[in-house]
C-alpha cells in the first residue's frame, strides 16, 4: 500500500536501485541503507531523477546494529526488501569467511532488530545457486535446497535456513505477530531501466556475461571468453534463464502486494522460463548494437552445467507475476545503458 515506509537494504546496487524506482513509483516511501562497498550513492540521485521523487539514504553496514536499530527507531518501517550482500561466486571461493560474514552475519543482524521492533515482513534476495546441480534443467520449488556448488550460493542456502527457521518457531509458538517471509530465487537478471540512467556498474572485469559482453561492445574489453563449445545444448555453448531486471523488480512489488495474506516462509522462482545459449545472447548484441563481438571459445569452467532454467508458474499462480520483456528489451536497455555510461557511474 502506498505511504508504507520500505527499508531497501543494498538499495544503492544493481537490482536494489530498480526496486526503488519502483516502490517510488507506486507511492512507497522509501530508506536505503548501503555500505557503498560494491555500488555508488549517484544510482540513489538517478533514481530520485527518474521518478521526480525523494527517498532517504543512510550509509552504513547492515552489521551495524546500532546504525540498524537507529532507522528503525526513526522510521515506522511497514517491511524490508533485503538486496545488501556479496555476489560474485568466484570471489566467494577465494573469500569464503567474507562472504558468510558480511551475507550470512548481516541477515542475522537484520532479523535481530526487525524482531526487536516488532517488524517481521521481509522478502529476500535469494538466489537458483540455492539448488545446486539438480537432475533437471528445469528448476521448481520443490527441488531441495542444497548442494550449492560455492560460498556465494551456500551463504544464499543458509540465510534461507535461517529464515525458515524463524518462521517455524513463531508457527510453533503460536506467535501473535508471526513472521511473513518471502524467498526469491533470482536466476539471471540483466538489462537496465529504460531510461538509461541506471544499469549494472560492476567493480572491475565484470564477473557475468551481459555486462562483459556490453564492455566488449563498447570498446573496454578486447574480446569474450565463451567457456565451453561442446554442451548437450542448441549449439553447444552453456544456455542459461535470463530475466529482465525491471521484471524481476516487479516480482519484488507483487511480493510485497502480498505480505499481510500469508504467513511463515514462501520460496518464488523469478525467470522466465526459457534459455538462451552464449551464442544467443552474442547474436542479439550483434543484431541490435550494430558491433561485431569477438570472442573465443574456450575450456569448460569447473562446476558450470550445460542447462538450466526457472519453473515460474508458481509466481505466476500465487503472486500474479509473470516476465513481460524478451531478449531484444534486455540486450538494447542493457546497450543503452552501456554506451551513454561507459565509465559506470564514473
Amino acid at each position: 500500500m502506498s505511504g508504507q515506509k520500505i527499508l531497501v537494504t543494498g538499495g544503492a546496487g544493481y537490482i536494489g536501485s530498480h526496486a526503488c524506482v519502483e516502490l517510488l513509483q507506486e507511492n512507497y516511501d522509501v530508506i536505503v541503507i548501503d555500505n557503498l562497498s560494491n555500488s555508488k550513492s549517484e544510482s540513489l540521485t538517478r533514481v530520485e531523477k527518474i521518478t521526480a521523487k525523494s527517498l532517504t539514504f543512510i550509509q552504513a553496514d547492515i552489521r551495524d546494529k546500532q546504525a540498524l536499530s537507529d532507522i528503525f527507531t526513526t522510521h515506522d518501517i511497514y517491511a524490508v526488501m533485503h538486496f545488501a550482500g556479496l555476489k560474485a561466486v568466484g570471489e566467494s571461493c577465494l573469500q569464503p569467511i567474507r562472504y558468510y560474514q558480511n551475507n550470512v552475519y548481516g541477515t542475522l543482524v537484520l532479523t535481530e532488530v526487525m524482531e526487536e521492533f516488532g517488524v517481521k515482513k521481509i522478502i529476500f534476495s535469494s538466489s537458483a545457486t540455492v539448488y545446486g546441480e539438480p537432475d533437471t534443467v528445469k528448476y521448481s520449488e520443490d527441488l531441495p535446497v542444497y548442494g550449492a556448488t560455492n560460498p556465494y550460493g551456500k551463504s544464499k542456502a543458509m540465510i534461507e535456513e535461517i529464515l525458515k527457521d524463524l518462521a517455524q518457531a513463531d508457527t510453533l509458538s503460536n506467535a501473535s505477530n508471526p513472521w511473513e517471509i518471502i524467498l526469491l530465487r533470482y536466476f539471471n537478471p540483466i538489462g537496465a531501466h529504460i531510461s538509461g540512467l541506471i544499469g549494472e556498474d560492476p567493480n572491475g572485469i565484470p564477473n557475468n556475461l551481459i555486462p562483459y559482453v556490453s564492455q566488449v561492445a563498447v570498446g573496454k574489453l578486447e574480446q569474450l571468453s565463451v567457456f565451453g563449445g561442446d554442451y548437450p545444448t542448441i549449439d553447444g555453448t552453456g544456455v542459461r534463464d535470463y530475466i529482465h531486471v525491471v521484471d524481476l523488480v516487479k516480482g519484488h512489488l507483487r511480493a510485497l502486494d502480498s505480505l499481510g495474506s500469508i504467513s511463515g516462509c514462501k520460496a518464488y522462482n523469478l525467470g522466465a522460463g526459457k534459455g538462451y545459449s552464449v551464442l544467443e545472447i552474442i547474436a542479439a548484441f550483434e543484431r541490435i548494437t550494430g558491433q561485431t563481438i569477438p570472442y573465443e571459445i574456450v575450456d569448460r569452467r569447473t562446476g558450470d552445467i550445460a542447462e538450466n532454467y526457472a519453473d515460474p508458474s508458481l509466481a505466476l499462480r500465487e503472486l500474479s507475476w509473470q516476465t513481460e520483456k524478451k531478449l531484444d528489451d534486455m540486450v538494447a536497455d542493457t546497450w543503452r545503458w552501456q554506451s551513454q555510461n561507459p565509465n559506470g557511474y564514473e
